[in-house]
């Protein structure tokens, strides 16, 4: 679904993805770890063609079809998604006009406000979302737990191919975290949808049972496995990554 090829990108004159792959089937749920400034969240911007950052090398291909020099727009029309760690709160536009906006551009229809309702409150239903939310102004005064909901809220409208969450656990108590969790499950099941999750967290992956762990360390996946290497790091820590990966390329070497 989501093939990722020696991605290379930076920002300015600085270099901070220095050649990720990655492979994530469709339906699966991959996890994205690694200590803060190693490129974890510019990956997620990057792929979802953020004009932030310049990709230098390397190719995104969704789908069989290769985005590398797709906007943003594009990106989101052929089917990736990306939940903001720190979404923005924009006054006046109240959330059920965003919503019924933003799905009707996804799904290429025209709906009512009545049509879009019956839609949208299953899945208010699900995020555990009170319907008093569609009236107020897009994450204005929001918590961190109710923005989060609707970025997730959002996702299950669009139904996109692939999801990247960049700390999606981020300011949100466990009983959010675990909404949100059997959210990504929910919605694995019934879409298909690939995640990508960006977390510093291991909470989050006990309520998510993710299929592959990967570990980000100067700009490159350096540690892929299961859920036993994050039980791994939460006794070592990051640096026995680090250290047994150069051990490992030395062997190769000789």
């Amino acid at each position: 679904m989501l093939v990722v090829q020696g991605l290379h990108a930076k920002v300015g004159d600085k270099e901070i993805l220095k050649g990720v792959d990655l492979e994530i089937p469709r339906g699966e749920i991959h996890v994205v770890m690694g200590p803060n400034g190693v490129g974890k969240s510019t990956m997620g911007h990057v792929l979802m063609g953020n004009k932030s950052y310049e990709q230098t090398a390397g190719r995104i291909i969704l789908d069989g079809t290769d985005i590398s020099d797709f906007d943003t727009a594009a990106r989101a029309k052929a089917g990736l998604f990306l939940a903001f760690q720190y979404p923005v709160a924009i006054p006046g536009l109240r959330v059920s006009e965003y919503l019924r906006n933003l799905y009707c551009l996804r799904h290429n229809v025209q709906l009512g406000v009545a049509e879009f309702r019956k839609i949208v409150r299953e899945k208010l239903d699900m995020l555990d979302i009170d319907r008093s939310a569609l009236s107020r102004y897009l994450n204005e005064g929001f918590s961190g737990g109710e923005m989060k909901r609707l970025e997730m809220l959002q996702l299950a409208l669009i139904k996109p191919k692939v999801a990247i969450l960049d700390e999606i656990d981020s300011g949100v108590d466990v009983d959010a975290q675990k909404t949100v969790a059997e959210a990504i499950k929910k919605i694995r099941e019934s879409d298909g949808t690939s995640f990508v999750i960006i977390t510093h967290y291991q909470r989050l992956l006990n309520f998510v049972s993710p299929d592959k762990v990967h570990v980000v360390l100067d700009g490159k996946v350096t540690r892929s496995g299961d859920m036993s290497l994050v039980h791994a790091l939460e006794r070592e820590g990051y640096e026995w990554v680090r250290q047994t990966s150069e051990s490992f390329s030395a062997n190769a070497a000789q």
